[in-house]
C-alpha cells in the first residue's frame, strides 16, 4: 500500500536544503581550550614552520680539477646518423630512406652545462572535517590539549618523493546532531516525498495506454509504481551521518611534501626546444645534498654560479612563508653536447 506524504512528520524534508558548514557553532567551539590557535576564522588555516639554523656549508670544490678529470662525450658520425634515425622511426609518417643515405658533411659540437636545484619542503594546513559518530570512543578536549600542529610527529616518506597525507588532530573532537538529517538518520526521500509511489511513466497515471483498452502492464492497471529511488520505502539513510544522527567534528591536519625545482642550461646559440636539452645525456660534474645546500662560488662558467645563487634564493623566498624545508640536492651536469 502506498504510503502518504504526510504519514512520517519526523522526516525531514530535504529537496531543497543545502548542505551546512563543517564547522560546529561557536557553542561548541568554547569547550575547546585550543580553538584560538588550531583554526582562527571559519575555514582552512595555513601554518607557519619555525625558523631552524641552516646547516653548516660544506667545503667549495676545486672546480678547475673537477672539469679536468670529466669525461667529455664524443659524437661520431655513427652516433649522430644512430640519433637521426631513431627519431624518424619514432614519427609515423617519416621515410628512414632518405635518413640513411644522408651524407653527414661536417659535425659541429658545442658543450652545455646545466646547473639543477632540487627542494623538498613539507607544509601543513588544518580545516575542519566530519564523519558519523560511530561505536569508537570521541577524542574531545576533555583528555587534554591539542598539540600544535608542527609539534605533530608524523612520518617523513623518502627525501624528494612527494606525498599528501591527512592526521586527526588528538583531542580536537566535537559532538553534535548531524546538520542534513537534524538528527533523525533518515529523510523523506525527493523522488516519491515519502509515498513510496510515483506515477507510473507508461501510462502516465492514466491506468491504460493511449487507444488501448486492455490496462497498462507495468502498473498492473494501478497508474501508480514503486519508487525507484528508495526502492518503495517513502525515505532514505542520511548520506552524511550513515543514518547514526550525529556527526563527529574534528580539525584534521593536511600534510603536503612538495619537491621544488630550479634548473638552468648555460647560455647557448642552438635552435633546440628546451624540453630537448632537458632530456640530453652528460656526465656529473657535482652533487651536494643536505638540510640547506649553498651557492656555487667560482665556477668556470659564471653563469652557473650566478644561476645557483638565484635557485636558492627563490626556493628559499617562496618556501620560507609556507613550507619547511627538509633537504636540498643540486648537481651541476655536463659537460654535454649538442651536434648538428
Amino acid at each position: 500500500m502506498a504510503r502518504e506524504p504526510c504519514e512520517d512528520d519526523s522526516m525531514a524534508d530535504l529537496s531543497f536544503e543545502a548542505e551546512s558548514p563543517v564547522m560546529p557553532p561557536d557553542e561548541l567551539l568554547e569547550g575547546l581550550p585550543s580553538y584560538d590557535w588550531l583554526l582562527q576564522g571559519r575555514g582552512r588555516q595555513v601554518f607557519f614552520p619555525s625558523l631552524e639554523a641552516p646547516g653548516r656549508s660544506l667545503e667549495p670544490a676545486s672546480w678547475s680539477s673537477v672539469l679536468e678529470h670529466s669525461r667529455v662525450p664524443v659524437v661520431t658520425e655513427e652516433v649522430a646518423r644512430e640519433a637521426l634515425l631513431s627519431f624518424v622511426n619514432s614519427q609515423c609518417c617519416y621515410s628512414s630512406t632518405a635518413a640513411g643515405n644522408l651524407i653527414i658533411q661536417e659535425l659541429r659540437q658545442q658543450t652545455l652545462c646545466r646547473y639543477r636545484l632540487e627542494t623538498f619542503s613539507e607544509s601543513r594546513v588544518s580545516e575542519w572535517t566530519f564523519q558519523p559518530v560511530t561505536n569508537h570512543s570521541v577524542d574531545g578536549p576533555q583528555r587534554g590539549a591539542s598539540p600544535r600542529l608542527w609539534d605533530m610527529k608524523v612520518q617523513v616518506p623518502p627525501m624528494f618523493q612527494e606525498d599528501t597525507r591527512k592526521f586527526q588532530v588528538p583531542h580536537s573532537s566535537l559532538v553534535k546532531e548531524c546538520h542534513k538529517c537534524h538528527g533523525r538518520g533518515r529523510y523523506k526521500c525527493s523522488g516519491c516525498h515519502g509515498a513510496g509511489m510515483v506515477r507510473c511513466s507508461s501510462c502516465s497515471g492514466t491506468k491504460r495506454k493511449a487507444r488501448q483498452p486492455r490496462r497498462c502492464h507495468m502498473c498492473s492497471g494501478s497508474g501508480r509504481r514503486r519508487c525507484s529511488t528508495c526502492s518503495g520505502r517513502g525515505n532514505k539513510t542520511c548520506a552524511t551521518c550513515k543514518g547514526e544522527r550525529k556527526l563527529e567534528h574534528f580539525i584534521q591536519l593536511v600534510i603536503m611534501w612538495k619537491n621544488s625545482l630550479f634548473e638552468f642550461v648555460s647560455p647557448h646559440h642552438l635552435h633546440c626546444p628546451g624540453e630537448v636539452l632537458a632530456k640530453a645525456r652528460g656526465e656529473n660534474l657535482f652533487r651536494d645534498e643536505n638540510a640547506t645546500v649553498y651557492p656555487i662560488v667560482d665556477f668556470p662558467l659564471r653563469d652557473i654560479s650566478l644561476a645557483s645563487q638565484r635557485g636558492i634564493e627563490e626556493h628559499n623566498t617562496v618556501l620560507a612563508s609556507r613550507a619547511r624545508i627538509l633537504q636540498q640536492m643540486f648537481y651541476p651536469g655536463g659537460p654535454f653536447h649538442h651536434s648538428w
